[in-house]
This record gives structure tokens, C-alpha cells and sequence, in this order.
């Protein structure tokens, strides 16, 4: 079992980044595809724009993620204090 300060700096690992990738640019670019196609009635093209887009926006994603995870949830949390203390109303729908 995991005491309490050892949640705050979970880390997700490089695998769990590429599957969460992965499933993300299956819908998405799924989503491209049929756009495309609806836009241009071109089976080819949206295959084209698809194929393209799933290898670099798979790639772009997984380094976004893996940028986050630098980042430390206690820096995360600091800064959403700072924010929510310098605008008290911010988030809060009303």
C-alpha cells in the first residue's frame, strides 16, 4: 500500500503515454477521415489526410504528454492556487 506522499508524485509510464495515444488518434483520426470524405467525397483523399495525420499528431501527442509528466503535481497545484486566489471568481459558473 502507498502512503499518502507517494501519490503526489505518480508518474505515468512511457507505455501507458503510447497506448493513451494511440486509442486517442484511432477516434480522432477516424473522425478526420470522414470529414474529409463527407467534404470532398474523395475516398482517396480522406485515406491520404488520415494516414498522414495519425503518424505525427500520434507523435506530437505522446511528446505533449510525455512534457506534462515533467512537470510536478506540486507545481500544477501552486499555480492553480496562485490563479484561483488572484481571481477568486474564476471557475466557479457564476
Amino acid at each position: 500500500m502507498k502512503a499518502d506522499n507517494e501519490s503526489h508524485s505518480y508518474r505515468e509510464s512511457r507505455l501507458l503515454s503510447v497506448l493513451k495515444a494511440c486509442s486517442w488518434r484511432l477516434v480522432a483520426t477516424s473522425t478526420t477521415f470522414v470529414i474529409v470524405y463527407v467534404v470532398t467525397g474523395k475516398f482517396s483523399f480522406a485515406t491520404s489526410i488520415a494516414g498522414v495525420e495519425i503518424i505525427t499528431k500520434m507523435i506530437i501527442y505522446y511528446l505533449h504528454e510525455r512534457a506534462w509528466q515533467l512537470v510536478s503535481r506540486e507545481t500544477i497545484g501552486r499555480v492553480l492556487r496562485k490563479q484561483k486566489h488572484n481571481n477568486p471568481d474564476a471557475g466557479d459558473g457564476k
